[in-house]
């Protein structure tokens, strides 16, 4: 039921958004020199590698590291990186990645390949057993500003009670969040 739910909304979503999409990769190819997508390999169901593309929001010579990992992340960003991030704009490519059945619109964010910590306390909480998703429990509990652990925890708590009407409260949880900004630090 859920994988018919989320080809469908994706499929629906693809469509609607297109014009916006244009837009967004338009803009980025105008404003920054690279690619339109940055394509990072994530960790997925059961652990196995999967690539996730974004619109680029960071230059093309950012270390391949988490952006809490930075110094000073701001001064890798594109002129409209900030904008992107923020607006969640930049993870509009990741309906992709749905279509594809790598990842559904809710379940726990994945994990670039090269979170060792991240991935090795999901694995021992059984987290790595849930499809990643675009918008999941800990990114409405917090997003950019929970450490690891209580992410692990956010998501093990998704694992003991997710549904379909869970999933839908989470959904309804994150819209509010995307157009409030709220919980995004960089």
């Amino acid at each position: 039921m859920k994988r018919t739910f989320d080809l469908i909304l994706s499929l629906s979503a693809s469509l609607i958004l297109l014009p916006l999409i244009l837009i967004v990769a338009l803009a980025v190819r105008l404003t920054s020199p690279g690619p339109i997508l940055y394509w990072s390999t994530r960790i997925g169901l059961h652990n196995c590698h999967f690539q996730m593309p974004k619109f680029r929001s960071m230059r093309i010579d950012t270390p391949a590291v988490a952006t809490h990992l930075l110094n000073n992340p701001d001064q890798w960003l594109t002129p409209i990186g900030s904008f992107l991030r923020k607006s969640s704009l930049d993870e509009l490519p990741q309906l992709w990645c749905i279509i594809k059945g790598e990842m559904s619109f809710v379940g726990p964010r994945p994990a670039l390949f090269n979170q060792d910590d991240l991935i090795a306390l999901r694995t021992e909480a059984g987290v790595h057993q849930l499809m990643p998703g675009l918008t999941g429990w800990a990114q409405i509990n917090g997003r950019d500003e929970l450490p690891i652990p209580k992410k692990v925890r956010l998501d093990a708590e998704y694992l003991q009670r997710k549904s379909l009407v869970f999933d839908f409260k989470i959904l309804w949880l994150t819209a509010k969040k995307v157009v409030a900004r709220d919980g995004v630090s960089h």
